[in-house]
């Protein structure tokens, strides 16, 4: 079964010395991300002249701020990321295959990103109406991120078109997919289970099947400018927690371990590479479950 969410402290004094110290930390960002979104605006100046340079600045822009909400959360509360598996390699264009609790994953992946020295290189599926969002939604639109409506054949040509200007522009990219489509629920594993018997494949107990369309898609749009795929794994000891409990220093750590894949080895093919996807995807069901025996990854 998916983690129980995170508890709040029991101690008053802890939760009010999180709230003092979290909130001010979380309007500082909310200023500096709407500060990031002028400065963005203004970068649309030289984008006739230099797309190259237009897309640079707006890299540096998002490694910036990115970068920002790292140090904020290891200095303000101290919180620590316990990283196991492959080393992560730095200067790859890669494709993230990560499972999905809370928007909380989000924050742990960018100190995974810092280590990669991909931070301003992320690449994310997002929903289409968040685009129209004041601070993340406009910087997100100006980094040219793939704005999804979640029907194919309504967003098979715009994802096309991104992939296209990745190619085309030779930008860097770490490209974050959420396979499930959403985050797991005690509710949602259920009605996943269900499907999975029907399908005759294996029943997954912390995770949801994966939705392979949007995985196929990108590494074929991608082409010979991926490097390698990374397997992520994300998994916290207490409790899920939200990006409130976050944001107050509630979380003390997450747990994330990363298995490489060179793209050159992946198999070729639509349903080799959906096969594949689903593999993964038993493997992490597996990992979670020795996470949550001994506490840790190994």
């Amino acid at each position: 079964m998916p983690l129980p969410p995170l508890k709040n402290p029991s101690r008053p004094l802890t939760i009010i010395r999180g709230i003092a110290l979290g909130v001010p930390a979380a309007l500082f960002l909310l200023v500096t991300l709407l500060t990031v979104n002028c400065i963005q605006v203004m970068f649309l100046i030289i984008a006739p002249f230099s797309r190259r340079t237009y897309l640079r600045l707006n890299r540096w822009a998002a490694n910036w701020w990115f970068g920002l909400c790292v140090k904020v959360g290891r200095v303000v509360h101290g919180v620590k990321l316990e990283l196991t598996g492959d080393p992560v390699r730095t200067g790859e264009n890669a494709v993230l295959v990560v499972n999905h609790q809370e928007m909380t994953d989000i924050a742990f992946l960018f100190m995974v990103a810092l280590e990669g020295e991909r931070l301003g290189d992320l690449k994310w599926f997002v929903k289409d109406a968040i685009k129209y969002v004041p601070g993340v939604g406009w910087g997100l639109f100006l980094l040219d991120n793939l704005f999804v409506k979640r029907r194919w054949a309504a967003d098979k040509d715009s994802i096309e078109a991104v992939f296209a200007r990745l190619k085309r522009n030779e930008i860097p990219f770490w490209l974050v997919l959420f396979a499930e489509g959403t985050r797991v629920t005690e509710e949602k594993l259920v009605r996943s289970r269900r499907i999975a018997s029907k399908k005759n494949m294996k029943p997954l107990s912390h995770l949801l099947m994966p939705h392979t369309k949007g995985f196929v898609a990108s590494l074929q749009g991608l082409g010979d400018r991926l490097d390698a795929v990374y397997d992520i794994t994300i998994a916290y000891e207490k409790g899920v927690p939200t990006l409130g409990q976050y944001i107050v220093g509630f979380v003390e750590r997450a747990h994330i371990h990363v298995k490489r894949f060179d793209a050159k080895e992946l198999p070729a093919g639509n349903q080799a590479l959906s096969l594949w996807l689903n593999q993964r995807f038993e493997d992490k069901d597996a990992l979670l479950d020795e996470f949550f025996s001994r506490g840790a990854f190994q």
